[in-house]
């Protein structure tokens, strides 16, 4: 028997990721347990600082938590766990008060109570914000009370693998970047909390990080993915660098406009108007450009010089300051050029509305998860929520569940670290092979132009069969430079391993839903199809094949109805 390295570590609870769910569910561990956090970037470079638009919660004196709920639901095209959903929405209100109490500077209205703004799909108007850096704003305040309750933290680690042994997670493997070594970290339960897979498409508004690697780590160890195909197409990203321009811009009266000068979202919901969920208005301005409404057949303008300037400098300081930078555009005078780009991701890790998964001690939240409360389609305002929600909640699930589990064997974790060690070593000697910036390029470029906002089975299955090809030349990918310490061209290689699997499934999810809901359209299917597909997908990985199937959504709270706006 091999001795044990000494590059092994152990923690009651690993929590993989550092943005505002896995900080959340620190925060509620801290103290009782032995809680070690992972993340590849410091936690204040976590995607959830970028959120700009606000977080949803009923504290308006007309609204209520069923109200909220039920706009949630709809908005989902129903395919959302209504039980799930309530428990988001009752318990909205604490999360919101609670960061304000923790010391987040939530913009204020003249009486000095929280201010709020409509966001597309509410009757109310239940944002709270903090001008238009939101989640700037809640990531600094979360991380400020996990460093106060003493969270161990590990800046600057990628983590490679989860280890189970038998039915159960016994840890994981992970590269310490500042040193190139791999590490093995035992562990009675896991947590993943690394966000979504937004980079799998070439234009999105999430940040470089956003690779989808705790997806991909579960799906490895045999952990179901759910709803994969249901990826958020953001309506106004900043036209050439797909930079997020907040839903709070059209929360506070923005118009969108086409070439012609019309206010178009007339024709695709005159009720809602700009404020219709985000799956309508990514299609509405796909169709002008695409009938050759837009501008230079490439986007439509976000106006907000009806809003003036004193508005605009108050409530979208930091919307300005984009537009200005990355468009050359002052949209106090100027409107602003925007167009569609991949944004969210309402597929994850299957798990209950605690993030347990089917492997005893992991769980997973956040956008990473899918438990499902956001179905077919995220309204705006519910991701910022649903981190803090769900992170509590998970994390007293955790603590709670710990007591029960046994004991986790190191040598198992010991033994996948030295595999991992000795796998990083060859894709480090390796002088020639195919290039993995080449192969990521196309990957994007597949993903944008044949699973975007417009799907057909033709385009599909020509996206599958590519992105199949680009798995087999990765099997011969070249590691680039061969340094240890701070190897970026290894984490980025080991990401493009993580994005070809999780796009192989979307698009295997986009094929095998025959119907158009929520953010998948089929314009072959062009219909919602509730007898054959109320359905969650569910993808398992089983050695080389990956198997699929259907299970029921969890209704009984609202009737399915048509969706109009």
């Amino acid at each position: 028997m091999r001795w044990l390295t000494i590059n092994l570590k152990k923690h009651d609870v690993l929590i993989v990721g550092a943005g505002l769910s896995g900080l959340r569910v620190a925060i509620e561990l801290a103290g009782d347990f032995d809680v070690a956090v992972l993340t590849k970037v410091h936690p204040l470079r976590s995607h959830s600082v970028a959120a700009q638009g606000g977080i949803n919660a009923a504290l308006g004196a007309d609204d209520s938590y069923e109200q909220h709920a039920f706009d949630t639901v709809k908005g989902s095209d129903y395919l959302a766990d209504q039980d799930a959903v309530e428990l988001l929405t009752q318990a909205a209100p604490r999360a919101v008060i609670e960061n304000e109490r923790w010391g987040t500077a939530f913009s204020r209205t003249e009486d000095g109570r929280i201010a709020q703004r409509p966001f597309g799909g509410a009757m109310y108007p239940r944002t709270c914000y903090a001008a238009d850096r939101t989640g700037h704003n809640l990531l600094h305040t979360t991380f400020e009370q996990a460093l106060r309750v003493g969270v161990k933290f590990y800046n600057e680690w990628f983590v490679t693998s989860l280890v189970r042994a038998g039915e159960a997670v016994c840890g994981l493997t992970a590269l310490d970047i500042a040193t190139g070594e791999i590490h093995g970290f035992v562990g009675k339960t896991v947590v993943i909390a690394t966000g979504g897979f937004g980079r799998v498409y070439s234009h999105s508004t999430n940040a470089l990080i956003n690779t989808g690697d705790g997806c991909a780590l579960a799906f490895r160890i045999g952990t179901p993915l759910k709803d994969m195909e249901f990826v958020q197409f953001h309506p106004t990203t900043l036209y050439g660098s797909s930079i997020l321009m907040s839903e709070g811009a059209r929360g506070e009266g923005g118009y969108l406009v086409n070439s012609q000068g019309e206010r178009f979202m007339q024709k695709y919901a005159p009720e809602k108007m700009e404020l219709a969920p985000r799956d309508i208005v990514a299609r509405a301005i796909k169709t002008e450009i695409n009938e050759g409404r837009g501008i230079n057949d490439e986007y439509v303008h976000l106006d907000l010089r009806h809003l003036g300037r004193e508005k605009i400098l108050e409530r979208l300081p930091g919307i300005r300051e984009i537009a200005m930078y990355f468009a050359g555009v002052d949209p106090i005078d100027e409107p602003i050029p925007i167009r569609p780009g991949q944004h969210y991701s309402m597929g994850g890790i299957h798990c209950n509305k605690y993030g347990m998964t089917p492997i005893t001690g992991l769980f997973a939240v956040g956008e990473t998860a899918c438990m499902s409360v956001h179905g077919a389609n995220r309204l705006g305002g519910n991701s910022l929520l649903e981190t803090l929600v769900f992170g509590r909640l998970v994390g007293q699930k955790v603590a709670e569940t710990l007591p029960t589990l046994q004991e986790p064997d190191s040598t198992c974790v010991d033994s996948e670290a030295f595999n991992m060690r000795e796998r990083l070593q060859l894709l480090m000697l390796k002088e020639t092979g195919e290039s993995y910036s080449e192969i990521r390029e196309v990957l994007g470029t597949t993903m944008d132009n044949l699973v975007g906002v417009f799907r057909k089975e033709e385009d599909l299955t020509a996206a599958l069969k590519m992105i199949r090809e680009l798995k087999a030349r990765f099997k011969n990918v070249y590691g680039g430079p061969t340094d240890k310490a701070f190897n970026y061209s290894l984490i980025r290689l080991l990401e493009l391993e993580n994005m070809l699997d999780l796009a192989e499934v979307i698009t295997m999810g986009a094929l095998m839903r025959r119907e158009s809901r929520g953010a998948h359209w089929r314009l072959d299917y062009p219909e919602r199809d509730d007898t054959n597909f109320l359905k969650h997908s569910l993808f398992t990985k089983i050695k080389d094949y990956v198997k699929t199937e259907f299970i029921p959504v969890n209704l009984g709270i609202f009737e399915v109805k048509e969706r109009t706006y």
